[in-house]
């Protein structure tokens, strides 16, 4: 991988051998024959051709597809960068180099171009519907295996703001744990006496639950399938003393009603777990 590559990627807040392996790893998914491709064209031959948007939205994964082209090698060239908005018909990205390589590399590059694009533009979505209000969209760990580096990238690239990466770096108290400790203020207190600095969100289903998080010391409460009714009731209780992130089956259509109820955050699991593909296609000229 060239350095600038390595450094485009590390800038993105990507580990480069990580998505390197990643990338060796699909491609070696479709086998080491193409078996389509070898009757028809000589290994002399060339080929140019453009990645081409077919729809309009936000995208998401320009140098991880570079990486595909790298390890292929193939000549590529970004018209975009990640987190622009494009239109149909808008140029991403040209490539150039043998037929059977860019061949190999098209299915592979696409794969994660279009997926993480669609996350990206799933996210830029949300933003859009809470502009103007103080809420910000979040995502969650409900992403896919191996997946989830990559997809939680393509979030900030719309718009969108990260949670916790894994369980390691933040702790969250849900149901489960509340009932195995006997209490909210027993749960957090026992992850506060082995990890004094860590950040600690405990998961409400009711505005008692609330009073007591805020009781125990709690700076962000998320607020589990509430009303708008009782998020708004959770806002005025806390009166800016923790964050307060809505979850919960959220949808498009009412997420304006949720971020007026005063939550800082919108947690949306959809945005990695359900995002539709953002349609592009690879031409020859």
């Amino acid at each position: 991988m060239t350095p600038e590559l390595t450094g485009a990627l590390r800038d993105a807040g990507l580990d480069p051998e990580h998505v390197e392996n990643l990338v060796r790893t699909a491609l070696a998914e479709d086998g080491e024959v193409d078996v389509t491709s070898e009757p028809i064209f000589a290994p002399e031959d060339e080929s140019t051709g453009d990645f081409t948007a077919r729809e309009s939205g936000v995208v998401a994964g320009v140098p991880v597809a570079a990486v595909v082209f790298e390890v292929m090698g193939v000549r590529y060239e970004a018209k975009v960068r990640d987190g622009d908005r494009v239109v149909p018909g808008q140029v991403l990205i040209s490539v150039h180099g043998r037929t059977r390589a860019v061949l190999r590399a098209e299915r592979t590059a696409l794969n994660l171009l279009t997926h993480l694009s669609g996350v990206a533009t799933a996210t830029r979505q949300w933003v859009d519907a809470l502009e103007g209000t103080k809420a910000e969209v979040r995502d969650s760990r409900k992403t896919l295996p191996g997946l989830r580096a990559l997809q939680k990238y393509a979030v900030k690239c719309g718009g969108g703001v990260n949670h916790r990466m894994g369980l390691h770096d933040s702790a969250l108290i849900k149901d489960n744990h509340v009932a195995a400790a006997g209490s909210v203020t027993k749960a957090f207190e026992a992850i506060r006496s082995m990890y004094p600095s860590l950040h600690i969100q405990v998961e409400c289903d009711t505005l008692e639950q609330v009073e007591e998080a805020l009781e125990v010391g709690a700076t962000s409460i998320l607020l589990d399938n509430m009303t708008d009714a009782q998020m708004a009731e959770a806002v005025r209780t806390v009166a800016g003393r923790a964050r307060l992130e809505a979850s919960g089956g959220l949808t498009l259509d009412r997420a304006r009603d949720v971020a007026v109820t005063g939550v800082d955050y919108l947690a949306v699991g959809a945005l990695t777990h359900s995002a539709r593909v953002f349609d592009i296609g690879l031409d020859f000229s």
